[in-house]
């Protein structure tokens, strides 16, 4: 005889069987989706990002006007319904020249990032895992990188190596290895003192068995903060570069060179700079705040 304690239905006591793959999707989605969702200043900072480099991507889908198209009977006119950003000196469309700028700053900011994780990564786990002389000699060298200023280090390489996106974005990715080396050294140093690593050690894995199984896979939780935040620092820099003169050359449309060119009109027409500095302005906070924001979720 079943004893009903809690005066349901017999049947509802009958544990439920495994749900559908698609209940079972849905719930994980759920589940990875709710700290977002709990943090609306998140998810609009990464949908705006998103929109960025979707746009840098296939720019054409959100700017229709060509941005290298002039009209001189429309020069220098202000925002307005048909010109959301204005036009500049020539009649450009100042909304569909940064949208398409969006590609060039983008993708040397890929560049400098890619270029500062993947040196700063294997710096930081030979120093961190093999540590000795190995680690003193790779940090004296980091810290003699680290004591000149980013832009100041970004403007001598790229004066060496010449104009245009790519050079930028090396010499802004060699400006930023070196914090990408001292975070994954760090991390290298905490995770190879764990129980599960001293377990494999005494097991006899090999040393480069124990860094690809256990200390890698652990360890590129804060190099990914890092490579977000690191992002809008290099937004900024290679934007620096570009309005002093060391980017694409015209007509591109970059977005520190946009800056650049409408601060020859800050009186007569101040949107022409100050419209491209507050998306630059935006697109770093969303960066920053994305960064944050993750970095408090694995906490």
């Amino acid at each position: 005889m079943t004893v009903n304690l809690d005066n349901r239905p017999a049947h509802d006591l009958v544990p439920a069987r495994e749900g559908s793959a698609g209940a079972g999707l849905a719930g994980r989605l759920w589940a990875a989706a709710r700290p977002v969702a709990r943090r609306p200043g998140m998810l609009l900072a990464g949908l705006f990002v998103l929109f960025v480099v979707a746009a840098a991507f296939v720019p054409n889908l959100f700017a229709s006007a060509d941005p290298d198209a002039t009209n001189g009977p429309d020069k220098l006119q202000p925002p307005s319904a048909a010109h959301w950003f204005g036009t500049d000196e020539l009649g450009r469309d100042l909304y569909s020249r940064i949208i398409h700028g969006s590609a060039l700053t983008i993708e040397g900011t890929l560049i400098a990032v890619g270029l500062a994780a993947a040196g700063g990564l294997l710096i930081g786990v030979v120093a961190g895992f093999f540590g000795r002389w190995i680690d003193a000699v790779l940090m004296r060298a980091v810290d003699v990188v680290l004591a000149v200023p980013p832009l100041l280090l970004a403007l001598t390489i790229v004066t060496a190596l010449g104009f245009g996106t790519v050079p930028t974005a090396l010499a802004v990715g060699i400006g930023i290895t070196p914090g990408f080396a001292r975070t994954t050294r760090a991390e290298v140093l905490k995770v190879k003192t764990l129980p599960y690593v001293e377990a494999a050690r005494t097991g006899g894995a090999s040393r480069l068995r124990i860094l690809i199984r256990h200390v890698l896979p652990n360890s590129w939780g804060p190099v990914l903060v890092l490579a977000i935040l690191d992002s809008g620092t290099a937004i900024l820099v290679i934007s620096s570069l570009s309005f002093l003169g060391f980017g694409a050359p015209p007509p591109a449309a970059d977005w520190g060179g946009l800056i650049s060119d409408g601060s020859d009109y800050l009186i007569t027409s101040p949107y022409l700079s100050l419209l491209p500095g507050l998306f630059v302005v935006a697109v770093v906070f969303s960066i920053n705040h994305l960064a944050r924001s993750i970095e408090e979720l694995q906490r």
